[in-house]
């Protein structure tokens, strides 16, 4: 090969290296842009209430990640979003918005609630598998429905997982303040306490439970299936163009169905490690942290990447750690947080709209 040719190859390896970097940049712009416009309206929601945004972000920061103590907790609120993060990735790479995951969580959370009393004979660790096992299979179970549901007549995703949503939690209330409520429990509604041979204990070492790890793992082995797996591409094409991957063959159907059905297992699933290792019992505390919801605004952030999912996570869980602290240094509403998680969400749907456009300028410069 002569002199020229090996220098005009360079080159373009060169030219090419420099055309992905600027798409890697351009495919983050309106992220980091969606949690810039978030931050300055959180500033100006802070002077509003006439608090100097310096200090507040300063109060976020330090109870956030400001300590051991203050990012324990940040990371244990981190380890179901990571898992109703990825309910939310996984069926929206095959074109489906599920928003439904909290009503796999409650009752996947209750299942494991009321049957770990029948139980009590069996080894604790056949035990606590078991019952993350049907955590899971009833979360599965609710999401499949919803893709059957699209599938086979066409029903709206969002529609009918938000409205699993409403009968679950009302199914959830009714059986916690009837006849499964403990009657020991005389200040709010909930069933009997799981035997303390199940719950599961925290992480040898550090104060947060083994559903971090869960999380953790959930994230790796989601982005290894979508990314390393003909599952992943045939996926991405079904979700693209449905009519193009009827076209090459594929089961449009058993991906959309397949897709609801990991969605629920893995909503199911945080509802049952939340049970198991937070509460002890299922209550109205289980779907008042709305961990099934925020898992939408955890997707988002992440831009529906698996791996995403962990930083946003941790980000969306430290947002949440650091509300009692700035209710208790300013003053403010207990909701103040939820009020900038809401905010930062717009921003990250409005900068959305501009990756089109930033997509189409960088293919026309493409070399």
């Amino acid at each position: 090969m002569s002199e020229a040719a090996v220098c005009n190859r360079q080159g373009s390896g060169i030219e090419h290296l420099k055309h992905s970097c600027v798409v890697w940049i351009a495919e983050l712009l309106p992220t980091v842009l969606g949690l810039a416009v978030g931050a300055i309206l959180t500033a100006l929601l802070g002077l509003i209430f006439g608090i100097n945004p310096s200090e507040l972000f300063s109060v976020i920061k330090k109870a956030a990640f400001g300590s051991v103590f203050a990012l324990e907790d940040t990371l244990s609120r981190a380890g179901p979003l990571m898992l109703t993060g990825l309910a939310v990735v996984i069926p929206g790479r095959a074109g489906l918005i599920v928003l439904g995951g909290e009503a796999s969580l409650v009752l996947g959370g209750l299942s494991v609630a009321v049957l770990s009393l029948g139980l009590t004979g069996v080894p604790p660790a056949l035990a606590i598998f078991l019952l993350l096992v049907l955590a899971s299979l009833m979360g599965a179970v609710l999401m499949g429905f919803v893709g059957g549901l699209r599938h086979l007549r066409g029903v709206n995703e969002v529609i009918s997982s938000l409205l699993l949503v409403y009968i679950s939690i009302a199914l959830y209330n009714f059986l916690i303040e009837g006849i499964l409520r403990d009657p020991s429990s005389k200040n709010f509604p909930a069933t009997r306490p799981i035997p303390e041979q199940f719950q599961i204990g925290n992480i040898p070492g550090f104060d947060a439970n083994w559903g971090l790890l869960a999380g953790f793992g959930a994230c790796f082995v989601a982005q290894f299936l979508l990314s390393r797996t003909t599952y992943g591409f045939a996926s991405r094409i079904v979700g693209g163009n449905p009519r193009a991957a009827q076209t090459l063959g594929l089961s449009v159907g058993f991906h959309i169905v397949f897709s609801c059905l990991i969605c629920g297992a893995l909503a199911g699933l945080a509802g049952g490690i939340e049970v198991l290792a937070v509460h002890g019992q299922a209550s109205g505390a289980l779907y008042h942290a709305s961990y099934g919801f925020t898992g939408v605004l955890v997707a988002f952030l992440a831009r529906h990447h698996a791996v995403g999912v962990i930083p946003a996570a941790i980000l969306i869980g430290g947002l949440g750690a650091a509300g009692g602290l700035v209710q208790r240094s300013f003053d403010l509403p207990g909701s103040f947080m939820l009020v900038v998680q809401g905010l930062v969400f717009v921003s990250i749907l409005a900068a959305e709209t501009l990756r089109d456009p930033i997509r189409a300028k960088i293919w026309r410069a493409k070399p």
